[in-house]
């Protein structure tokens, strides 16, 4: 399924009736979940977060343009947050199973369907039509006070809709429609009240750098009349930065260094906040935390969580609860307000944990024991191959740090990131098995009174029975790493706990053996023959090469018991 994420902005932070009216439009179509509200009291503004297909997505947003134009009117409007239009900004992100290009036509799609309404706009970022129109500074320099001429500018004539300040235009504004990479908008808290020191310390990180002077000290204006910039040496790469004042109930007046981080792939966060701080500190200003606006992805975190357990000295392939942990101790990220993990990393919000992998161990045993066919083999080899993978990262806890193994620090790590992930996939599996079994009872109870429904029934059976055998496989061809893993932890893990990776291997190869029987069984059903003679094929090698390592690591293991 392709999903989109969208993060329109409006320009209302303080009116709640008028916010939830906005949020409303939104939920109230199917295919879309809105994930976060956030209103900004002080900035007058709110940014919306919902993800969808992008038929959804587009949907959503046209409700949420209905809602805005009959309940925000600019010309009455103010805040601190640069700003043209009651939909001020409205990004189209790519989140799963579709590229940037989709997000661009998706964004053009709308600007079109925008301007037949009578809505005046622009296209931005990786959407821009016009290279000077990629920035959004440069398109709302200004802001809403100076649309009216700018529209009767030739050279800010809109990428859609009408060229003139009509009664929609006064009251709704430019809106401004983008395609971009994922942006993370948050706020480094210094210790001061001055808006002129934050700045100053925002001017010195962002990519922009500071404004050209001339010798007298004036503007330095380029020929087309924007000012000219230059970076200086502290300047960070896709980083948008001013500096602000917010007034908080428990602290009062806060300084901010205000960040946009228009790609933490390219600059991650904890590069922002370790610049942040040495600048911040050449001024004498200290970095006491920060807070993120809206929702921030799991893997800009987690990479953060490394870096500073890298600094630390620990263990960093560890659990991504762990990283997680780490990273918002480390930034301060509920120096102002508390972070909530659940809440504010997308993946989190998406990513519901399954129901079986929700039980409680007595309870999934009573499941499993119960009359019905689900949970059954395929979702215990998986949860036999998480297991094998929770222990082998168990190993690395108890070697790394010890000073007799630091030879091998690096490659404990490595397992550990590896070993976590194995157990995030098999713990998936074990649900994502059930499901694909339900699947193929459920494609069986389909109507086959006519010849339309017998090949529809046929088509839902074949596809549910091929995907009933892809599952396992995928579980099978994955336990070969864990075995992999185990002989590693055997290897050069603590020899104190030899044994536990000796069962990781053990239950690796259980979980390998279980899950081929799965595919098996269910390729008898399956009506490809392609599909069938590759998989077969597939399973046989993979449970061939597993049984050889688990006999391989049975030897060694039983060799340092004496049992040889």
């Amino acid at each position: 399924m392709s999903l989109v994420e969208c993060v329109p902005n409006i320009s209302e932070g303080r009116d709640r009736a008028v916010i939830d009216r906005c949020a409303a439009a939104i939920s109230r179509n199917e295919g879309v979940e809105l994930l976060d509200v956030d209103p900004g009291s002080d900035t007058n503004r709110t940014v919306l977060t919902f993800v969808g297909d992008p038929d959804s997505v587009l949907a959503a947003c046209h409700s949420l343009f209905e809602a805005a134009l009959g309940s925000i009117d600019m010309s009455r409007h103010q805040g601190t947050h640069a700003r043209q239009a009651a939909v001020d900004v409205c990004p189209f992100i790519p989140v799963s199973g579709i590229e940037m290009k989709d997000c661009v036509a998706l964004a053009h799609r709308f600007g079109e369907e925008l301007g037949a309404l009578g809505y005046s706009g622009y296209f931005y970022e990786e959407a821009a039509n016009r290279r000077d129109r990629q920035n959004l500074a440069d398109i709302r320099r200004g802001e809403y006070e100076t649309l009216e001429t700018k529209l009767r500018n030739p050279a800010w004539v809109p990428d859609f809709g009408p060229a003139e300040f009509t009664e929609r235009v006064r009251r709704f504004g430019a809106p401004v429609i983008g395609a971009r990479e994922f942006l993370i908008a948050w706020n480094i808290n210094v210790n001061t009240s001055s808006k002129k020191l934050a700045h100053l310390v925002a001017l010195d990180i962002r990519e922009r750098g500071r404004a050209k002077r001339d010798e007298q000290g004036a503007l330095a204006y380029a020929d087309g009349g924007g000012l000219e910039f230059e970076p200086v040496e502290t300047s960070l790469p896709t980083v948008k930065s001013v500096g602000w004042v917010i007034d908080t109930e428990a602290y009062g007046p806060v300084a901010q260094v205000s960040i946009n981080l228009c790609n933490y792939k390219t600059t991650p966060m904890w590069k922002v906040y370790e610049r942040t701080r040495e600048v911040a500190q050449s001024r004498g200003i200290v970095v006491t935390g920060a807070e993120i606006v809206g929702l921030v992805p799991k893997s800009a975190l987690l990479e953060c969580g490394r870096y500073y357990r890298e600094r630390l000295g620990v263990l960093v392939g560890v659990s991504d609860d762990d990283l997680l942990r780490t990273a918002v101790q480390s930034m301060g990220l509920s120096d102002l307000y508390p972070f909530d993990i659940e809440k504010k990393v997308i993946e989190n919000r998406i990513e519901k944990a399954g129901r079986l992998v929700s039980l409680s161990v007595r309870d999934f045993c009573s499941e499993t024991a119960s009359e019905s066919p689900a949970p059954g083999g395929g979702s215990i080899a998986a949860l036999a191959g998480a297991l094998s993978a929770s222990l082998s990262a168990m190993v690395t806890q108890l070697t790394h740090g010890k000073k007799e193994f630091k030879d091998v620090t690096a490659e404990m790590n490595d397992v550990g990131m590896r070993a976590h992930r194995a157990k995030d996939f098999f713990l998936r599996a074990v649900d994502e098995d059930t499901i694909a079994f339900n699947a193929v009872m459920t494609a069986m109870r389909l109507p086959r009174e006519t010849e339309e429904q017998v090949r529809a029934r046929n088509q839902a059976l074949e596809s549910a029975n091929q995907n009933a055998a892809r599952i396992p496989l995928q579980v099978a061809r994955a336990c070969l790493e864990l075995i992999e893993l185990a002989e590693i932890v055997i290897d050069k893990g603590n020899p104190n706990s030899m044994t536990d990776g000796g069962t990781a291997a053990s239950m690796a190869q259980a979980a390998c053996l279980s899950a081929g029987y799965n595919v098996l069984t269910n390729l008898s059903s399956v009506g490809d023959p392609a599909f069938v003679t590759s998989s077969r094929e597939e399973i046989s090698r993979i449970l061939e090469s597993a049984d050889e390592a688990a006999v391989r690591v049975r030897r060694a293991v039983m060799q340092r018991l004496g049992r040889a």
